[in-house]
């Protein structure tokens, strides 16, 4: 038997093989499992929280998608914890809906949004792998939901309130490695495992397991590829030597007042390593507590 077929994590594909026009179809594939329609990928779109680069080392990956009827796909990978990932989901979404109108227009022209967050880090409480959300407007007396009036269905081509609003997607993609019949469970094990079965018929997991092949890489791609590999590694191992000495828990207690140098010493040589690898100083403050003062200071 021989070696078997091994594939590239699907970050490193959003941000290098998935923004070619041709393996859109791999895209399409995720988004119409989650939202359970076809979608068909117009083009990418830049935005200020979609910026890449060949020597981009950061944990986070942004792709900006737009359908033919002109719906914004934001999809992020983030590979470490992050305590207000809530809160940057709903700031990216809120940035979409701001940069794509221009002065002028009616609000009926907002587009709408969906934020799709992958993320390798157990988020919030749950038990589920996906969780969705949408925005909806109850009664507080009676309970019922808000509806559109007939005039504004057919104005805004929309069923219920929440079609005019962001809606937001989080697969939770750590340690999930059962495989199943089900779609969205098949695309979980994908991203989880970054293995494709030969069973795999999740819309776009066919065409994943062509174009997402290891052994098509350039040495270029494969030198990249390993590169990132490595990087996600030495951040993990970072973050997580920082958390085994209990300083991260420690610092949240006592900085007010003062914390001892021996902590304070210990964050500034991680922050010294993450800076190195490239991370952002807000990013870098987030993971260790210093500020952003102190972190320019090294």
């Amino acid at each position: 038997m021989g070696d078997k077929e091994q594939f590239v994590r699907f970050d490193w594909a959003m941000k290098r093989l998935l923004r070619d026009k041709a393996n859109y179809v791999v895209l399409e594939g995720l988004i119409t499992t989650l939202l359970g329609k076809k979608i068909t990928i117009k083009k990418l779109l830049e935005s200020e929280s979609n910026q890449d680069s060949d020597d981009d080392k950061q944990n986070r990956v942004d792709l900006l998608a737009e359908d033919e009827s002109g719906a914004l796909y934001l999809i992020e990978v983030q590979n470490e914890t992050e305590f207000a990932y809530f809160q940057r989901m709903l700031f990216g979404a809120s940035k979409l809906v701001t940069e794509y109108i221009n002065r002028g227009q009616g609000y009926e022209n907002i587009r709408k949004v969906y934020s799709i967050n992958i993320v390798y880090f157990n988020l919030g409480q749950g038990k589920d792998i996906v969780y969705h959300g949408k925005t909806e407007f109850r009664g507080m007396h009676d309970g019922d939901i808000l509806q559109l009036s007939p005039f504004q269905k057919q104005k805004f081509d929309a069923d219920v309130v929440s079609d005019l609003y962001p809606e937001y997607y989080i697969l939770k993609a750590n340690d999930f490695n059962r495989w199943s019949r089900m779609p969205l469970e098949q695309w979980i094990y994908v991203l989880s495992t970054g293995d494709i079965p030969d069973d795999a018929d999740a819309p776009g997991l066919s065409e994943a397991r062509e174009k997402l092949r290891l052994a098509r890489m350039t040495k270029a791609e494969l030198d990249s590829y390993y590169r990132h590999l490595d990087n996600v590694v030495i951040l993990r191992d970072n973050i997580e030597t920082a958390k085994n000495e209990g300083w991260l828990e420690g610092k949240a207690k006592g900085r007010a007042e003062g914390r001892a140098e021996g902590e304070f010493e210990k964050a500034k040589s991680i922050a010294r390593s993450l800076k190195q690898m490239g991370m952002s100083d807000s990013d870098i403050s987030k993971a260790t507590g210093l500020s952003i003062e102190e972190i320019a200071a090294l």
